[in-house]
């Protein structure tokens, strides 16, 4: 069983494109909120290629691999538009998504129980070109037990239903919702998964989350930039990493 470490930080920085792509032009700029983040003590940095860019662009990615120190999580769908994209840079790590064009954010985990031989397939090369596969599921036994079978490293836990429920005021679903969490990541460590999460937290809901143990990184994007137009993204960041820090400990 591997060895239980420090709860890392990554950011995701999509939303500073989708305000960038609202306008136009170059500002502002992804890779200068990735940049920031490092600075505030982000571990890494997450960036969704969309099929239809609504938010990052190509060149963002080829910016972020030359200009980051920490590593760059790649979420991509999985299609062979986005694996020929992933081998080309070798990012540390590729975190495959569900992905609907008509879709606001990513709205549930993969299916991975019902598409696990062409997943599987489909992730050999990445994990062959050194990358790190990761797949964002529901906390749901059949699906972490799938993605394990499949050969995934990693997986990244979806917590929107347990941030929405605590956004609606329903705290006996955003209870169900904590424990099925808790729950599915002992799972997965114990079935020598590495353990993420993210999707939808906040400084209310994140201390929980980043309180499980066997959770070893958390992936925080659109509250953390909606927080930076009113105090700056590095304040917004640092507050978040101590109510982590403080929660680990």
């Amino acid at each position: 069983m591997k060895p239980l470490g420090k709860l890392r930080l990554g950011i995701n920085i999509d939303h500073v494109a989708t305000v960038r792509n609202a306008r136009g032009g170059e500002t502002p700029d992804p890779v200068r909120a990735a940049k920031l983040a490092e600075a505030a003590g982000a571990d890494g940095i997450t960036a969704h290629l969309r099929e239809d860019r609504r938010h990052i662009a190509d060149a963002d990615i080829d910016a972020l691999m030359a200009a980051l120190n920490v590593p760059l999580n790649f979420e991509m769908a999985a299609t062979e538009e986005m694996r020929e994209i992933a081998l080309r840079h070798k990012p540390h790590a590729v975190c495959i998504v569900p992905e609907k064009r008509e879709e606001r954010t990513t709205e549930g985990g993969l299916e991975v129980a019902r598409e696990e031989n062409r997943l599987a397939h489909y992730i050999t090369p990445l994990r062959e070109a050194g990358c790190r596969v990761s797949i964002f599921i529901a906390a749901d036994k059949r699906q972490i037990e799938a993605a394990h079978r499949i050969g995934a490293e990693v997986i990244e836990l979806h917590t929107g239903a347990y941030c929405d429920a605590h956004a609606e005021g329903r705290l006996e679903d955003r209870d169900r919702e904590l424990e099925a969490l808790r729950e599915m990541a002992r799972f997965a460590h114990d079935l020598d998964l590495e353990v993420h999460a993210g999707h939808g937290l906040t400084y209310d809901t994140v201390t929980p989350v980043a309180a499980l143990p066997e959770v070893m990184e958390l992936n925080i994007g659109h509250f953390l930039i909606g927080e930076a137009i009113f105090r700056g993204l590095e304040p917004a960041i640092q507050e978040m990493r101590a109510l982590m820090d403080a929660a680990r400990a």
